[in-house]
């Protein structure tokens, strides 16, 4: 059982299926693929060493952390963006694969098409890198995640929240303040640039 190949999938999304007046205009989905062999204890230590002289050590949610809300209301612009580059270059770091599937809703008008859409997506992805997938011998969906575990699902976190800004970018659409405030474009093109190097 020791000689088993385990493939271990974080997924986090952002949007909903709904379609009202007030329901986010994209709905996203990514993909944190980490293969259990290999080890990345040192770079978690890192990372909780850096938040430790950050001065935060919890969990990391980018849309809290860029919108200043929650854990992060009274922390500054410059302490929220060292926590980000934290868990950016926790992210750059370790040896991963990341996958994320972005929906405009606008292209579609009811949540059994979207689903369509997304269930498409990620059929399409599976079948182009089905000879990595067929390496794997087993798939564990687990709902209690130990430290490790909590680290590399808040990557998923992250780079769902980098490809919905970049696809905002290139499509035109409204940024919040926050959203604005927080990146440069110089930043974000840096940002992707190195992320893209782990892309599916």
């Amino acid at each position: 059982m020791n000689n088993i190949k385990r493939l271990n999938i974080f997924v986090n999304e952002t949007g909903e299926f709904g379609f009202g007046p007030k329901a986010s205009k994209l709905y996203g989905i990514s993909f944190t693929f980490h293969e259990q062999d290999i080890k990345i204890e040192n770079e978690i230590k890192n990372l909780n060493d850096r938040l430790i002289k950050i001065g935060y050590s919890g969990m990391i949610h980018m849309a809290d952390l860029i919108m200043k809300r929650g854990d992060y209301s009274n922390f500054s612009i410059i302490t929220r963006k060292n926590i980000f580059k934290a868990i950016y270059h926790f992210s750059r770091k370790i040896k991963v694969k990341y996958k994320t599937i972005i929906i405009d809703k606008k292209y579609t008008n009811d949540s059994t098409i979207l689903r369509q859409k997304l269930s498409i997506e990620i059929n399409k992805m599976i079948n182009e890198h089905r000879n990595y997938f067929n390496k794997f011998e087993k798939f564990e969906y687990k709902r209690d995640f130990d430290h490790k575990e909590k680290r590399l699902f808040r990557v998923s976190d992250m780079l769902i929240y980098i490809d919905k800004y970049d696809y905002k970018y290139k499509n035109k659409m409204k940024f919040s303040n926050s959203e604005k405030f927080f990146f440069t474009k110089d930043e974000i093109r840096k940002i992707l640039r190195e992320l893209n190097k782990k892309r599916f």
